[in-house]
């Protein structure tokens, strides 16, 4: 009798113990698809066909060379899963070639074997620099340009991403969105590893106080115009971090050199967001990236125990809409942009989100819209400047508004936009038009443009 409840009990385990096991093997595997969608993984993004807009080509007819300053707390660039340096950043100045006939919202690259100029993504150059002589060849870069053109786009990729992935993110960011200023790369050490989130958030922290420095340095160089910050996922959390230490450092809008905040797809919890945006102040101008069907996310909400994440709010959901006015962002919500199965990288496949993000940023500002750059307003002349032989021209700043006006209209892109109670829009000499059938704040409208100080 008793060793046939015995025998029973053993099935009953075993079968449990099989689910169990099974449910293990389930989760790890939607782990894998889930957090794999953060790394800008180049293969699937050449080959996606998910897209639910055309990717348009540029038409060019040669490469276009994007060059780029990178500062990267990365032991070892080249290698996967490298540790954090020891001492701070390192810098590099690098360039990437865009290929012939890139597709907007693509970082085209090989299936297999090596990847070829006329193709593909391909890092054409890279220098490794001092301290000293990166923010010299930054001002030197700057020096003579007038308004927007004088900016810098800093970009933070997010969890599971190389540091090549990282540059080619960047160089798609600025040939889609035809940025004309100063492209800018932290990279910080992920282990390139769908299994190591833990382990990329900790690398993510170490890496906070060297970001910040970087902040500080740019602000610094002179005649530059605004810094904007561009972060994807869990980098979102690193650029806050290091924003929210330079605030309580007492610079938190980085002495009036600060411009937009634009955060896709954040990976950060709401709780630790409030912080934040109470330390940046109601001056910062924050724009947040959401998507309803990102499972990236609500995977990573998961396993914080189901703490929401700011990217996965839902503004049509009036529980998260009063939580986002409260906090006084703008809210984007990318969700009829989302491509593929996860819906985690919107703001850059799209080719009309990117295309849009790149137009405003090139919107006229009337305090500095004739300001020049002059290299000698204080720069340290102490390191020589770069050998021109050493690396290849740099391009010439790209028409951004002229170009974009010939490739995409502006209201073509209409994501829902929730504006603080209250807030006054910023002053422009150009104005995007509202369509006659947006009667509430929120509502489908274009993407009207980013506030700056």
């Amino acid at each position: 009798m008793w060793a046939g409840k015995i025998s029973v009990q053993n099935q009953t385990d075993g079968r449990s113990s099989s689910r169990h096991r099974l449910a293990s093997a389930a989760l790890s595997i939607s782990l894998a698809l889930a957090l794999a969608a953060c790394s800008s993984s180049l293969a699937d993004m050449s080959a996606s066909t998910g897209n639910m807009f055309s990717s348009s080509s540029t038409g060019s007819r040669q490469a276009q060379p994007v060059t780029m300053f990178v500062a990267s707390t990365r032991k070892d660039d080249r290698r996967a899963g490298a540790p954090i340096t020891p001492n701070g950043a390192h810098f590099a100045l690098n360039i990437v070639s865009v290929p012939p006939g890139h597709r907007a919202g693509k970082v085209e690259q090989p299936a297999f074997g090596s990847p070829r100029a006329d193709q593909h993504f391909v890092l054409t150059n890279s220098r490794a620099v001092d301290p000293t002589e990166f923010q010299n060849q930054i001002a030197t870069y700057i020096s003579g340009r007038v308004g927007t053109s004088r900016d810098v786009l800093l970009y933070v990729h997010g969890f599971n991403t190389s540091a090549e992935e990282a540059r080619f993110r960047l160089a798609q960011i600025v040939a889609d969105g035809r940025f004309g200023g100063l492209p800018v790369l932290f990279t910080w050490p992920s282990k390139s590893n769908v299994f190591s989130y833990v382990s990329d958030k900790e690398s993510a922290t170490a890496s906070r106080d060297a970001l910040e420095q970087l902040l500080t340095d740019l602000s610094h160089t002179p005649g530059v115009g605004r810094i904007h910050v561009l972060a994807h996922s869990m980098g979102t959390w690193l650029a806050m971090e290091a924003l929210r230490e330079s605030a309580i450092a007492g610079h938190p809008d980085l002495d009036g050199r600060l411009g937009d905040i634009m955060l896709a797809a954040p990976d950060i919890d709401l709780a630790v967001f409030r912080q934040q945006m109470t330390r940046l102040g109601q001056s910062a101008h924050v724009s947040v990236f959401v998507s309803r069907g990102d499972r990236a996310l609500a995977l990573s909400s998961r396993l914080a125990g189901e703490r929401q994440r700011v990217g996965a709010m839902d503004p049509s959901n009036a529980r998260d809409r009063t939580e986002l006015e409260r906090l006084g962002v703008k809210v984007y919500d990318l969700s009829g942009f989302s491509d593929g199965f996860i819906g985690h990288g919107a703001y850059a496949d799209a080719p009309e989100v990117i295309r849009s993000i790149g137009a405003q940023l090139a919107e006229p500002r009337g305090d500095d819209a004739n300001t020049t750059s002059v290299i000698d307003a204080g720069a340290d002349r102490s390191a020589p400047p770069t050998d021109a032989s050493s690396l290849p021209p740099l391009p010439a700043p790209q028409p951004v508004a002229t170009a974009y006006g010939e490739t995409q209209s502006p209201s073509s892109l209409s994501p829902r936009m929730i504006s603080a109670p209250g807030a006054v829009p910023a002053a422009s000499s150009v104005t995007t038009p509202t369509p006659a059938s947006a009667t509430n704040t929120v509502s489908s409208q274009p993407l009207p443009p980013m506030q700056a100080n």
